[in-house]
């Protein structure tokens, strides 16, 4: 390899723990390392739009502007259609950063992963609308609903590409640093005593009759798991036998390990912890990145 490898970012999915893509990205501008493609799943194609966009600044005060109340506006709840919310907002909070609509206007090669619900398949949205193959990729089982797009039922990319090493890599990334907002401490998938406040949060976003359904058990010594618990564990798991199959298949040259146990994929207005998370990672390893992308 001669002269400045082409550098690429795999962002990958995790709900709210995904706005640590946007600590990754501003550390990285930070040790000089500036990526040339970015592929990102889930909410790492929402971070990731609005970092080739030119939006990540924007997109950052709009994150730790969020409160509770203000995420709570943010779901429109529609039972029947496949998931809890449709998550509509997501479109236009893009557009009301200023992203470019046309994925093709964007400022550098993107990729945002979706998966078919027919046919299991990965889908790669390179081209066509930005807003719309986003919010495609961005689809949690049995949260959002999904999304018709291109003539294709979309699911959330994490059920079949959660870090999607592969499409940066197919973007022409020469060196991949890929992010993991799911790492888990001492490989355990659920916190009781931890995500009891979020679970509750989660809640609200519910119509009153459905509340006592999905209600947390308080009785500390039982700590039985709710809805949220088992759906975020459920997908936690899952994900990470998804990310481990692929990255010993196509491991990336670095790997940035997020831990935010404590964080629902619904807390979206817990962004400042999950931004200086993605900071830290970026900072523990500044020396090793900053010689891998040098190479």
């Amino acid at each position: 390899m001669t002269g400045k490898p082409k550098i690429g970012v795999a962002l990958g999915s995790g709900g709210a723990r995904g706005w640590c893509h946007i600590g990754v990205l501003k550390a990285l501008a930070g040790i000089g390392v500036e990526p040339d493609v970015v592929a990102g799943t889930s909410m790492g194609a929402v971070v990731g739009a609005a970092f080739v966009g030119g939006r990540l600044a924007e997109l950052e005060a709009w994150v730790r502007g969020l409160t509770p109340t203000r995420v709570v506006g943010l779901m429109d709840v529609k039972l029947g259609s496949g998931g809890l919310v449709r998550a509509r907002e997501i479109e236009t909070m893009l557009e009301g950063l200023g992203i470019a609509p046309r994925i093709e206007a964007l400022g550098r090669p993107f990729a945002a992963i979706a998966t078919d619900m027919e046919t299991g398949r990965e889908i790669w949205l390179d081209s066509g609308p930005t807003y719309r193959a986003v919010r495609a990729s961005a689809g949690i089982p049995g949260v959002m609903t999904p999304v018709r797009h291109e003539g294709r039922w979309l699911l959330d990319g994490g059920l079949t590409n959660p870090v999607p090493v592969s499409a940066a890599r197919a973007l022409g990334a020469e060196v991949i640093i890929a992010v993991n907002p799911n790492a888990k401490r001492h490989g355990r998938f659920w916190h009781p005593p931890e995500r009891k406040e979020g679970a509750n949060w989660m809640l609200s976003v519910l119509p009153p009759a459905l509340r006592e359904s999905f209600a947390v058990n308080h009785d500390p010594e039982l700590s039985t798991p709710n809805y949220f618990d088992v759906l975020t564990a459920a997908i936690d798991v899952m994900e990470d036998t998804i990310r481990r199959a692929r990255f010993a298949g196509e491991p990336p040259h670095v790997q940035l390990n997020a831990s935010l146990p404590s964080l629902t994929v619904l807390e979206l207005y817990r962004g400042a912890e999950a931004i200086a998370e993605g900071e830290r990672i970026v900072a523990e390893q500044a020396s090793y990145i900053r010689e891998v992308c040098a190479r």
